[in-house]
């Protein structure tokens, strides 16, 4: 399990990583649901209707990794390519997305944020980091609030280990 000459693990960081990864999963749920719930802050265009959590992890599959085809994105999404492609559908109509032949496979067409589709992913983004400060401002002490940007240092240090 552990190799001979690797230090023994302490009980605090035992403790550290399993509450770690619990407050993970806890929270990206927390922001998913706000992000399928709530208007993106700063967008002023509330008669536009919001994607649905489908298309919206669609779009962030696509700001994250790239340009995809739609093949590939029911794969990465787990969805038959013929709901992928009433996503891609949906989201292409609503200005989010655009397709484009393929540069290496003419017979494939890839999936791309449109540059509204990328204002779309920033709003969010914006959205969620502004809910999570007024969280912590709100549940924490400004000491408790300064130890988490201490933790995240290090988590960060660990991270790129």
């Amino acid at each position: 399990m552990m190799p001979a000459d690797e230090h023994p693990l302490t009980e605090a960081a035992v403790q550290a990583a399993g509450d770690i990864w619990v407050m993970v999963g806890r929270l990206r749920r927390k922001l998913r649901a706000l992000e399928a719930a709530e208007e993106p802050a700063g967008r002023g265009q509330s008669a536009e209707k919001e994607p649905s959590p489908p298309q919206s992890s669609v779009l962030r599959r696509l700001a994250r990794n790239g340009p995809a085809s739609a093949s590939d994105l029911a794969a990465a999404e787990g969805v038959r390519p013929q709901s992928m492609a009433k996503t891609v559908i949906a989201l292409e109509e609503a200005g989010l997305v655009s397709r484009s032949p393929d540069p290496e496979d003419g017979r494939r067409q890839l999936v791309s944020l449109t540059a509204r589709g990328h204002e779309r992913r920033k709003g969010e983004r914006l959205a969620r980091q502004v809910w999570l400060a007024r969280a912590l401002q709100e549940h924490g002490t400004e000491e408790e609030v300064r130890a988490v940007i201490t933790a995240m240092a290090l988590l960060d240090r660990v991270a790129q280990a």
